[in-house]
């Protein structure tokens, strides 16, 4: 049975110069209460990589790590129904409000996807043209699930490197 859900609050504060947004949680992020939960998702090792850094167990101290670095979160659906965790369930989604929180953080210099539903979720329901001085990217999603274009953890290490040109 598909279930209504419903995102994380962002993640974010005056200095972050980079916007990474996801399509909405998993099942298991959202259990816990945290972005990127289930410890098979790539997101914190690629980013804990691309800064050469090991990896951080506490949610909070992740968090802090990503503000040093001036790195946001959030998502693009506030609220959407889904069945399991799969982004290919989502259906009937609501937005998050990007447009206010990109025009209200000025600082904000790049907005990363996080995979393709997050950037053709964003396409359909914002106008990139809105944001000036903001650069868009799409990289490879963190999941773990195969998809048609697949790369290798290293792959996706090396594509969001991109983060450091900007933080």
């Amino acid at each position: 049975m598909e279930r209504y859900i419903y995102s994380l609050s962002p993640v974010i504060d005056k200095d972050a110069k980079v916007l990474i947004l996801g399509s909405i949680p998993g099942n298991k992020s959202l259990e816990t209460n945290q972005y990127y939960g289930n410890p098979r998702n790539h997101f914190w090792k690629i980013i804990f990589s691309v800064y050469e850094e090991s990896g951080i167990e506490d949610y909070e101290k992740k968090l802090s790590f990503l503000k040093e670095h001036e790195i946001a979160l959030w998502d693009v659906i506030y609220s959407c129904q889904r069945k399991g965790s799969l982004d290919s369930n989502i259906r009937v989604e609501v937005p998050n409000k990007l447009t206010e929180l990109i025009h209200e953080h000025r600082q904000l210099k790049l907005v990363i996807f996080n995979g393709t539903k997050a950037y053709n979720t964003f396409k359909k329901h914002f106008d990139m043209k809105m944001f000036t001085g903001v650069d868009f990217k799409k990289m490879p999603s963190t999941s773990p699930i195969p998809g048609r274009f697949n790369k290798t953890i290293e792959g996706k290490i090396e594509d969001w490197k991109i983060i450091k040109e900007y933080s």
